[in-house]
């Protein structure tokens, strides 16, 4: 009763609501962006202090991943019922409490209790995107959506890039190189001591983002976000659409697919490139760098598509040029060699082309979003919780990368990237055009 009775239409907000509702969401896809990219120094962490292969190692994108699969259209159906607000401080309380599991798993170092606790705040970052993301697609008009989108992509990414700068910062020491190479000559007493201290660095960092989480969610819940009627706003934004259920839109489910396979590239240029790097001898304290350089060639794509769409080029347009350069990039990962020195960093010619993936994904996710949500009327916000789903390949494309990767080595394993471009640059040219199964 109380949220039917406070709840307000998009068309009801002042310009001043408008702003400050979209700086709290921006302030949300940064927290989006720092609990989720802190997984790029999290994976060869685990890796060294559990004794993990590199499949087990990427099981961290798995845990935290999967939970959109498993939550996200749940999530939709929890948020009309209690309302957006409600729903948001939940989110954050559900992430807290994934955040506090990591201080007894660091305890015992146990690898399947930090799973645990990767997999809760999944389920409520999952939560907070499903919220999220219809809040920044009418909060304004549907023509500037996409420039919307690219704002709050480079909150995310900008987060990004200093989360695994801090957090390396936090639990890595100048020492650790020696540590790292001293560990095969160590016998097992020593070597579990060791690891325990390393472990343990885990836990006040995570204790403190458990009780920021907590306090944001207060924040959010008190906060003049409004909680808007979403019912009403569907009936004056969207059109009706004569289709029956949701499976009647290829161009929605193929789009969906697009996303699963977007995402889980996404998160294979940026979390493996720190043991990628590894393999040509490059130590972890000096590799912690390359995931935000491939943030920041990220920003700079959002930076360039805010720029020119859509007075200078198509939303469209820029998604073919993206999704070819993903496919191009990726080829060059696999086949260029050479050591160059960029940066400071004397490296392998193809950890660049990985860093540039980056600038490659940056603006496919918007371009996807709304050419797959087009012409669904009343479905949606359905529409929408499965474009959610999507995210799920985030959990498990980089588990087929590690398995490639043990299997054969870690530049070969990028050859999971060839069919998902591919797949891609289907979607762009002639996926999204297809609106009858069979055609």
């Amino acid at each position: 009763m109380n949220k039917k009775s406070t709840a307000i239409t998009v068309a009801s907000l002042t310009s001043r609501d408008t702003a400050v509702s979209l700086l709290i969401i921006g302030m949300l896809f940064f927290i989006f962006g720092f609990v989720s990219w802190v997984n790029a120094i999290l994976i060869p962490y685990f890796k060294i202090a559990c004794e993990l292969t590199n499949f087990q190692s990427y099981l961290v994108t798995f845990a935290f991943y999967i939970s959109y699969f498993i939550v996200s259209v749940p999530a939709s159906y929890m948020l009309k019922a209690v309302g957006f607000k409600k729903g948001i401080m939940f989110g954050f309380f559900i992430m807290a409490v994934g955040a506090f599991i990591f201080i007894p798993a660091a305890y015992l170092r146990m690898y399947e209790i930090f799973l645990l606790g990767l997999f809760s705040l999944g389920t409520g970052l999952a939560i907070l995107q499903t919220a999220a993301n219809p809040f920044v697609t009418i909060l304004g008009p549907k023509e500037s959506a996409a420039r919307r989108i690219g704002i709050m992509g480079i909150c995310n990414k900008g987060a990004g890039i200093l989360a695994p700068l801090i957090f390396a910062a936090i639990i890595l020491r100048p020492t650790d190189t020696e540590l790292f190479k001293g560990l095969p000559l160590m016998n097992e007493i020593e070597k579990n001591a060791a690891l325990d201290e390393l472990i343990r660095r885990v836990i006040w960092p995570y204790f403190i983002v458990g009780i920021v989480l907590t306090g944001l969610g207060l924040f959010v819940r008190y906060s003049p976000l409004p909680e808007i009627n979403t019912d009403e706003n569907d009936k004056t934004v969207y059109s009706e659409s004569p289709k029956k259920n949701i499976f009647q839109f290829p161009h929605l489910i193929l789009g969906a697919i697009a996303i699963f396979l977007h995402v889980g590239t996404q998160v294979i240029a940026i979390d493996t490139i720190i043991n990628y790097a590894g393999s040509f001898g490059i130590t972890l304290l000096e590799a912690k760098t390359f995931p935000s350089y491939t943030l920041a060639a990220t920003i700079a794509g959002y930076l360039i598509g805010i720029a020119l769409i859509p007075k200078i080029i198509s939303q469209l347009t820029i998604l073919r040029i993206c999704v070819i350069l993903g496919l191009c990039f990726s080829l060059l990962i696999i086949y260029a060699k050479g050591s160059v020195h960029l940066l400071g960093h004397h490296a392998d010619i193809s950890i660049w082309f990985l860093v540039l993936l980056g600038l490659a994904n940056s603006m496919v996710w918007a371009g996807i979003w709304p050419l797959a949500l087009d012409g669904l009327g009343r479905f949606t916000k359905l529409g929408a919780s499965i474009m959610i789903m999507g995210l799920c390949g985030n959990a498990l494309l980089p588990l087929l990368y590690g398995h490639f990767a043990d299997l054969y080595n870690l530049r070969s394993g990028y050859w999971v990237l060839i069919p998902c471009y591919l797949y891609l640059i289907f979607y762009a040219f002639k996926g999204y055009r297809v609106k009858r199964w069979g055609l």
